[in-house]
C-alpha cells in the first residue's frame, strides 16, 4: 500500500489551482469536469510521478465546518516538505503568501516549521526535511 493522492478542501477550485501551480509552482496533472466541479491534481515538480494532491471544492456543510474549525484554530490542513524552509519562506512571501511567523527553530525533536495560509481557506504547514 502507498499514498497516491491527499485532498485539500478548497473554496474556490479556479482560486486555489491559480495559487497551488502559480504561486507554490505545483505542476497540473489532471483538470477535468466532475459535475458541477472539477477533478484537479496537481504534483510536486520535484517527483512529477509521486503523490500529488487533488483540489477538492467544500461543496458539502460538514467540509466547509470541518476546514473553517481547523483555520479557527489555527491548525494546518496538512504539510509539505522542502529542502530549504528559509529560502521557501522568502520566495513565498516575496510573491504576497502570509505567513504566521518566520520559520521556527527546528531541534532534533521537530523540524524546523513555518505555517501559511493558502487563501483557500488552510493553514498549510511548510517543513524542513532533515539533512543527512
Amino acid at each position: 500500500m502507498r499514498i497516491t493522492l491527499s485532498s485539500i478542501i478548497v473554496e474556490d477550485q479556479e482560486k486555489a489551482i491559480a495559487f497551488y501551480r502559480d504561486v507554490l509552482g505545483f505542476v497540473v496533472k489532471t483538470d477535468s469536469p466532475a459535475g458541477s466541479a472539477r477533478w484537479i491534481t496537481l504534483a510536486s515538480p520535484e517527483d512529477e510521478d509521486g503523490a500529488q494532491i487533488t483540489l477538492e471544492p467544500a461543496g458539502f456543510d460538514f467540509a466547509r465546518d470541518y476546514q473553517r474549525a481547523l483555520k479557527a484554530n489555527g491548525v494546518p490542513l496538512t504539510a509539505f516538505a522542502t529542502a530549504d524552509i528559509h529560502a521557501d519562506h522568502a520566495r513565498l512571501t516575496a510573491a504576497g503568501v502570509t505567513f504566521k511567523a518566520p520559520p521556527s527553530q527546528g531541534d532534533a525533536a521537530m523540524p524546523t516549521v513555518a505555517t501559511f495560509d493558502d487563501g483557500c481557506g488552510n493553514w498549510i504547514m511548510l517543513y524542513e526535511e532533515p539533512k543527512g
